[in-house]
């Protein structure tokens, strides 16, 4: 009994010193880093007919008082390709990104988009949502001929 007590408090002691010494290693908080703003999280494209423009736009804007650097946003599939400012946004500044959703696929929109950045929120989520239906089928009506109509010579 006395072993396992020892091996408890032990365990415990490691545990707290590993701890510690994360905390210790983090480094502080930079009270003028830039900060990413979104005008929203969410783009909801809500029903769209397969084949439509998928395009939206996500504007943000740095609310630190140090530029803003973005890396290549995350997307969650192929079908999503986004593009992004490749120089810093000074702060202040707003600009945006860029997502595109291909609708060849028939079927409900749920994908996301991460973020990384030098702010203060190293990382947001974005997401589009919504449902691709099929294109609508029409056809031409045939020309109904006359019966009986005796062609006209001239």
């Amino acid at each position: 009994m006395r072993k396992i007590l020892l091996s408890f408090l032990f365990v415990m002691f490691a545990a707290f010193a590993v701890n510690a010494q994360d905390a210790a290693q983090q480094p502080p908080v930079n009270p003028n880093a830039p900060e990413i703003s979104f005008d929203k999280l969410v783009h909801d494209y809500g029903t769209i007919t397969q084949g439509a423009d998928g395009s939206c736009e996500f504007k943000f804007s740095n609310s630190g008082k140090e530029p803003l650097i973005l890396s290549k946003p995350i997307t969650s599939c192929g079908c999503t390709t986004s593009s992004w400012p490749q120089e810093p946004v000074l702060p202040g500044k707003s600009d945006v990104i860029k997502v595109t959703y291909n609708t060849n696929n028939i079927g409900p929109i749920n994908k996301t988009i991460t973020v990384n950045s030098n702010g203060k929120t190293s990382s947001v989520r974005l997401s589009i949502k919504g449902t691709v239906v099929a294109k609508p089928v029409t056809t031409t009506p045939e020309k109904q001929s006359e019966q009986g109509a005796t062609p006209v010579s001239k």
